[in-house]
């Protein structure tokens, strides 16, 4: 278990508190009949839900649950492992379905995190209960994308959550920034006018590695472009080539003109990234959570602060994304049932009871009265495809091996030409 991983991942769930709001659990059921739609099962009306839930939020999903439950005359258990991050929480759930007593029901990220359970067939195919439930109209098509394997649909996305520029309005004005940048050039020259005027630009921290990577992975975007990027990401390009060298190259170049805090690769994530409500630094790479837990939080106003899309030059305009969903166990006693609970957690009127403020929903964006930012991002970013942020893009081990070579490049351990090299090796091994 890895420090970066956990830290991450319990930041998020933290983090976003009740603005992430809800997750599911499992299921194990008994009893015996067909299913129409998920094949054999036990018919059993018993079902068990596993989720990484926050404490905070908790009793929130149980409520929920139990309307479920009153509706369908079912009883469900709900048992959760709060903060344990992705480090541990898909191996207590692996250790469980080996073990034959897995969840009916879990949680889980998209990505490569969640890929292992569809390839193990431990996650059935949803694909008949997207047609027989109209998933596909009711939610957002690239958080389907998320939790799509191999084009098997294993999973049922639950919020989707974009990475973008949350900035002060007051550090902008005061340097002279009229407007969040257009462009890539025009980032680098609000840097410039940040700097001169005694600011700090980009608040990040590169001790476990995944938020300073937010900044590598949209460099890359903008050297690369969405569809070599995305190659890259699944190994079907080299990355000893000279897009890759110049991502790095730029990387470095954030640091060497102190457009990030000076000895950013020791800071910690979890402080920095609150800099730019402080005043201490113009702006972070965060997503809408840090509205709720950020700003409001904080003391602040919403009316203080703003969010834009890094701008890439490219189209479509693309931001770095994650996805959480929801998958069946192949198992499940009553999958029929565990779908129909899948349904319920998706309407518009649950998710408005479970405070989800990152939902995929149609008719379940964030309220504008006491979200405004994060409803103005729902209803522009949101809406636009994502790329997969990197350590979702990557499993594990690979994802560590990369923070290394990005703090290497940041220390000048590693030049950008030599760095380009070694993800190639890394990312070849991984391929094997």
């Amino acid at each position: 278990m890895t420090d970066n991983a956990v830290t991450r991942r319990r930041f998020l769930s933290l983090g976003g508190g009740a603005a992430l709001a809800a997750g599911l659990a499992a299921c194990t059921g008994t009893g015996s009949s067909e299913t129409a739609t998920g094949g054999s099962g036990t018919g059993s009306k018993t079902l068990r839900l596993f989720t990484y839930e926050d404490n905070s939020t908790i009793d929130l999903l149980k409520a929920q649950v139990k309307t479920f439950d009153t509706q369908n005359g079912s009883t469900t258990t709900v048992d959760s492992l709060p903060g344990s991050g992705a480090a541990v929480y898909p191996d207590k759930l692996r250790t469980e379905l080996l073990g034959g007593k897995g969840p009916d029901v879990w949680r889980i990220w998209g990505g490569q995190i969640g890929a292992p359970f569809v390839t193990a067939k431990q996650a059935m195919d949803l694909s008949g209960y997207y047609q027989k439930y109209g998933w596909d109209a009711k939610l957002n098509q690239a958080a389907v994308a998320g939790m799509t394997f191999d084009g098997v649909k294993g999973g049922l996305p639950y919020i989707a959550l974009g990475i973008g520029g949350w900035y002060s309005r007051a550090a902008f004005e005061k340097a002279g920034v009229a407007a969040p940048p257009q462009s890539y050039a025009e980032l680098e020259e609000a840097n410039a006018k940040l700097l001169a005027a005694g600011i700090t630009p980009l608040g990040t921290g590169g001790k476990y590695g995944w938020h300073v990577m937010r900044l590598f992975e949209y460099l890359l975007e903008v050297s690369a472009g969405p569809q070599l990027h995305d190659k890259l990401l699944t190994g079907d390009e080299t990355w000893d080539r000279p897009e890759v060298v110049t991502a790095f190259t730029n990387f470095k170049k954030w640091q060497d003109r102190k457009w990030m805090p000076e000895g950013a690769v020791g800071l910690d994530p979890a402080d920095v990234e609150l800099w730019y409500v402080q005043g201490k630094t113009a702006y972070t790479i965060t997503g809408p959570w840090t509205e709720a837990q950020g700003i409001q939080s904080g003391g602040k106003q919403s009316a203080d602060f703003g969010a834009f899309p890094f701008p890439t030059g490219h189209q479509p305009a693309r931001h770095s994304g994650f996805v959480e969903g929801y998958m069946i166990n192949a198992k499940a006693g009553n999958p029929d049932l565990a779908a129909a609970l899948l349904d319920f957690l998706i309407k518009p009127e649950t998710q408005k009871a479970l405070k989800v403020t990152a939902s995929i929903v149609a008719g379940a964006e964030p309220d504008k009265a006491t979200l405004p930012l994060s409803y103005e991002w729902s209803q522009g970013p949101g809406k636009q495809p994502f790329y997969t942020i990197q350590d979702q893009a990557f499993p594990k081990k690979e994802a560590d091996q990369y923070f290394a070579v990005q703090s290497d490049v940041l220390q000048g351990k590693t030049s950008p030409a030599e760095a380009a090299k070694r993800m190639q090796d890394v990312i070849k091994a991984w391929k094997k």
